[in-house]
C-alpha cells in the first residue's frame, strides 16, 4: 500500500512531465519560425538598403558593372545578378542547406535565402542574400535545458514542500491514527483525539468518537447478558442436575422411570455444555479475554496427553508425538480449550485401531488422525453443523477451534490425505 501523498504528487510529476515533453517541439516550431520571420525582415531590409546605396552613387553603368562584380566577391553571402528584362516575380523566401564555404569543418549548415528584383539605375537586378540560421537551434537548445532546469527545481520543491507540509498538516491524523490503533474494548480507556483546524480531520475525529462511544454501550450490554447468561442458566441446569442424580439413586424408581431420567440426565448434560460452549464462543466475539501470556504449547500439549491417555486406550489408538519447544503468546485458558478440543476430534474421528499423530513446530500445530470418510469442508467449522453422522458431539467444537483460532492471530486449514484426517494451525498467516 502507498501513501496518500506519494497517489497525489506521483500524477501530478507525470502530468508536469507530459507537458514538459509537448513543450519541446512547440518551442522549437514556434522559435524557428519567429526566426525565419525576422530574418525575411532582415534580408528584405538589406537588399532595399544596398540598392538604396548603389543608386545614391549616381554610377555610370561601366563604373556600376565594375561595382557589382567586386560586391559580389567580398559578399559572399549575397548575390546581384542583373537581369536582361524586367520581370514581375514576386520575392521568394525559403530555407536551403549547404557546406560552409569556409573553415575546416564544412558542416552542413541551414540558410534562409531571399530573392528579390531591385532597381539599380532603372536597370533590373536579381538580389540574392543568404543569412545563417543556426543560431535558432542553439537559442531552442538553451530554452529547452533552462525549461529542464526549471522542471527540476519545480519537482524537487514540490517533493520538498510536500514531505513538509505533510509533517505538519497530517501530523494530527497520524496521532489520532496510533491511538486508535491502540484502543483495546476490554479497557474501554477514553481516546483524547487531537484537536486540529481542518475540517475534513476534525469531521472523522468526530466520527470516530460517536463510534466508539457506539462501540463501547453495545459491549458493555452484551457483556452483561454474557455475564447474566452465564449464571442464570447454569445455577438451574445445576439445580436440575442435583435434583436428577437424587431421583436416580431413588432404588424405588421402575425401570421405566429410570430410563426416563436417564434420558433426561442425558439432555440436560448436553444443554448444559452447549451453554458452556455458546458463552465461551459470545466471550470471544467479546474480547473479553486478554491475550499477553508467554505460554510454552509443549508443556501444554504434554499435560493435555496424559489426561486423554484413557480414551485413546479405550479405542485402542496408538498415539505419535513429534513436539519441538514452542513458545508463543496468547491465553491460556483459550489455549488450553483449543487442543482439548483438537484432542476431542481426533478421539471422535479416528476409528478403533487407528493412529494419531501430532506435529508441533515454529510454525504450525499438526493434529492427523486416521479415518474413512472426509468431513464436510463446506459446513465443517460452522455453528451446529454435523461434520460426520457417527458423532455425537455438540457441533460446537470446531467452531470453537476456528474462533480461538482468529482471536490470536492464527490460521486454521482442514485436509484428507491417505486416510488421514489433518487439521493444521498455522501460528503465522499465510
Amino acid at each position: 500500500m502507498k501513501p496518500l501523498l506519494s497517489k497525489t504528487t506521483k500524477p501530478f510529476i507525470i502530468y508536469v512531465l507530459i507537458i514538459l515533453v509537448i513543450s519541446i517541439p512547440v518551442y522549437y516550431f514556434a522559435v524557428d519560425t519567429i526566426w525565419e520571420h525576422e530574418l525575411d525582415e532582415h534580408n528584405t531590409t538589406v537588399a532595399e538598403k544596398t540598392a538604396f546605396e548603389f543608386n545614391h552613387q549616381k554610377l555610370s553603368d561601366a563604373e556600376l558593372e565594375k561595382s557589382l562584380v567586386l560586391w559580389n566577391k567580398i559578399q559572399p553571402e549575397t548575390n546581384i545578378e542583373k537581369l536582361p528584362k524586367y520581370s514581375d516575380k514576386k520575392d521568394q523566401y525559403y530555407t536551403t542547406e549547404r557546406k560552409t564555404l569556409f573553415g575546416q569543418d564544412n558542416d552542413i549548415e541551414r540558410y534562409r535565402v531571399l530573392k528579390k528584383i531591385v532597381f539599380i539605375n532603372n536597370q533590373p537586378f536579381l538580389f540574392t542574400i543568404e543569412t545563417n540560421i543556426e543560431e535558432s537551434r542553439e537559442t531552442i537548445a538553451a530554452i529547452a535545458t533552462i525549461t529542464v532546469f526549471f522542471f527540476l527545481i519545480i519537482v524537487l520543491g514540490l517533493l520538498f514542500l510536500n514531505r513538509k507540509l505533510s509533517q505538519t498538516i497530517w501530523k494530527p491524523f497520524r496521532n489520532n491514527l496510533e491511538k486508535l490503533k491502540s484502543f483495546n474494548l476490554n479497557h474501554q480507556t477514553k481516546i483524547d483525539f487531537e484537536k486540529t483546524d481542518i475540517k475534513e480531520f476534525e469531521e472523522l475525529s468526530q466520527s470516530h468518537r460517536k463510534l466508539i462511544d457506539h462501540t463501547v454501550s453495545v459491549f458493555k450490554t452484551q457483556k452483561e447478558f454474557t455475564e447474566n447468561a452465564s449464571h442464570e442458566l447454569q445455577t438451574p441446569l445445576a439445580i436440575i442436575q442435583h435434583k436428577l442424580d437424587i431421583l436416580l439413586q431413588d432404588e424405588n424408581l421402575t425401570e421405566k422411570q429410570y430410563q426416563i431420567a436417564e434420558d433426561i440426565n442425558k439432555a440436560l448434560t448436553r444443554s448444559s455444555r452447549i451453554n458452556k460452549s455458546l458463552l465461551l464462543l459470545a466471550k470471544i466475539e467479546n474480547h473479553q479475554f486478554e491475550a499477553a501470556e508467554n505460554l510454552s504449547l509443549n508443556k501444554i500439549l504434554e499435560q493435555s496427553l496424559k489426561v486423554f491417555e484413557e480414551h485413546f486406550s479405550l479405542k485402542n489408538i496408538e498415539v505419535k508425538t513429534n513436539l519441538q519447544t514452542v513458545n508463543v503468546k496468547g491465553n491460556l485458558s483459550l489455549v488450553e480449550t483449543l487442543i482439548n478440543n483438537l484432542f476431542v476430534n481426533a478421539i471422535r474421528h479416528s476409528d478403533d485401531n487407528g493412529n494419531v499423530s501430532i506435529d508441533l513446530n515454529e510454525k504450525s500445530l499438526v493434529f492427523a488422525n486416521s479415518g474413512n470418510l472426509k468431513l464436510n469442508t463446506e459446513i465443517l467449522f460452522k455453528r451446529f453443523s454435523k461434520s460426520s453422522t457417527e458423532t455425537h458431539g455438540s457441533g460446537l467444537g470446531l467452531s470453537i477451534i476456528k474462533e480461538i483460532c482468529s482471536f490470536h492471530g492464527w490460521n486454521v486449514e482442514y485436509n484428507f490425505q491417505n486416510n488421514f484426517h489433518i487439521f493444521r494451525i498455522n501460528f503465522q498467516k499465510i
